[in-house]
């Protein structure tokens, strides 16, 4: 007679992460927290996010850079903008967490340096955003519109949502930063070169999606770039100090080492 095994209700109702994955929630939630409280307690003031807005404005002007006037234009009233309006929403809220979850089930060095990377221009951006708190386009009176609020559920501006990120920390841009880093990690996992480019493809259109949208100048995509950068060289550097700890002798040599 067989007797299938008892399971216990708590068991069944268990949830099925292991300690790892545990360790590696609890990291980036912990992270997470701490980067919101740090970025809210630096929070700027309006005037002076706008003041330092229209610094960036005439740099782009003096440079040639000054496109996202021209960028919203051609895509108003387009199909394209609702696309571009419902990727930026989707970036950092699905893609990023996706992709993390993603490259921990296919490579542990891949998934490693991407978290790194995230953690580290997490760290990096705190501080800018305390010295030189930025006005998105949206908000900077430059003539741009919030094409999220007016054309989605989603309203960039309400009380609710205001409460979950700091409105006036355009600098970097970290949607643009971490989708370049995202595309080059999911792109290394990949041997198909059409899905490879692909995945390169997706730093870029994050890159349009916030200029379109209204919610970065190019200059806050360049310090994107570099900051994503930057994270990924100090993230690197704390996995090589990791590695290069000491370990403990395994059981086999500890009585050779005693003898010693």
């Amino acid at each position: 007679m067989l007797v299938a095994s008892p399971i216990s209700s708590s068991s069944a109702l268990r949830v099925p992460f292991s300690p790892r994955a545990r360790v590696q929630i609890g990291l980036f939630l912990l992270a997470y927290l701490i980067y919101s409280a740090a970025r809210y307690v630096s929070v700027g003031d309006l005037p002076s996010a706008q003041a330092h807005a229209a610094w960036i404005v005439s740099l782009e002007d003096s440079v040639g850079a000054g496109v996202e006037g021209t960028v919203q234009q051609a895509f108003a009233g387009t199909f394209a903008i609702w696309i571009l309006n419902h990727l930026y929403l989707a970036a950092q809220l699905v893609v990023l967490p996706l992709a993390l979850i993603y490259l921990y089930h296919r490579s542990d060095a891949l998934y490693e340096r991407l978290r790194n990377t995230i953690l580290a221009t997490w760290l990096l951006s705190v501080p800018v955003y305390a010295a030189f708190p930025v006005a998105p386009p949206r908000l900077a009176g430059v003539g741009l519109v919030d094409t999220i609020s007016k054309s989605t559920a989603f309203g960039m501006n309400g009380k609710l949502t205001t409460s979950f990120y700091n409105q006036l920390a355009a600098v970097p841009s970290l949607h643009v930063g971490f989708a370049v880093a995202i595309g080059i990690a999911v792109a290394a996992s990949l041997r198909n070169p059409v899905l490879k480019g692909l995945a390169l493809m997706w730093g870029p259109l994050i890159g349009l999606a916030v200029v379109a949208t209204g919610n970065h100048f190019v200059f806050d995509m360049v310090a994107g770039l570099v900051a994503s950068a930057l994270g990924y060289v100090l993230g690197m550097a704390a996995t090589r100090v990791r590695l290069r700890r000491p370990s403990a002798p395994s059981p086999a040599l500890r009585p050779a080492l005693g003898n010693a």
